[in-house]
C-alpha cells in the first residue's frame, strides 16, 4: 500500500503553502478579484496534475511497451460552469513525436487512459472527459 501525505497551511490571506510530506510544496492562491494570484487555485492544480499524470503514464507505458517518443505535450480545457461547484468537462489532447506506428502509439495511448490515477480520480467523479491522440512523425 502506498501512503500519500499532505499538509496545507495558510500563508496569508488566501495564500496557502501545500507540500506532499517529502521536500516538494507549491503555493496556492486565488486571482486577483480576491487573493494576490500568486499561485495556481486547489482546482487549477488539480487540472495541472490530471495533465502531469497523462505525461508521466504515456511516457511510462511507452517506455514499458518498448515504444519509443521523441517529445510529448499534453493540453487540457477544463470546464466549471457558473452553477458547478466543481469541473464537470475535461478535453484533452495529447501530442507526440515518434516514428512509431501508429497502432502501436494507440495502444500506449489507451494503456495511459487505463493507468493515470488522477484520471480515474476525474472519471469516478462523473467529469465528462474527452481526449485525442495527435501523432506527429
Amino acid at each position: 500500500m502506498t501512503v500519500i501525505h499532505s499538509k496545507a497551511k495558510l500563508i496569508e490571506g488566501f495564500q496557502v503553502a501545500v507540500d506532499d510530506g517529502r521536500v516538494h510544496s507549491v503555493l496556492l492562491d486565488l486571482p486577483p478579484e480576491n487573493g494576490t494570484d500568486m499561485g495556481p487555485t486547489a482546482l487549477e492544480l488539480a487540472v495541472m496534475g490530471f495533465s502531469g499524470c497523462l505525461a508521466t503514464i504515456f511516457t511510462l507505458m511507452a517506455k514499458k511497451m518498448r515504444v519509443q517518443i521523441s517529445d510529448l505535450e499534453v493540453k487540457m480545457k477544463a470546464e466549471k460552469p457558473g452553477d458547478a461547484h466543481t469541473v464537470t468537462k475535461v478535453d484533452y489532447e495529447i501530442t507526440v513525436r515518434s516514428g512509431e506506428s501508429e497502432k502501436k502509439l494507440n495502444r500506449v495511448f489507451e494503456s495511459t487512459k487505463t493507468h493515470c490515477p488522477v484520471g480515474l480520480l476525474f472519471k469516478q467523479a462523473g467529469v465528462q472527459i474527452n481526449d485525442n491522440l495527435k501523432i506527429l512523425k
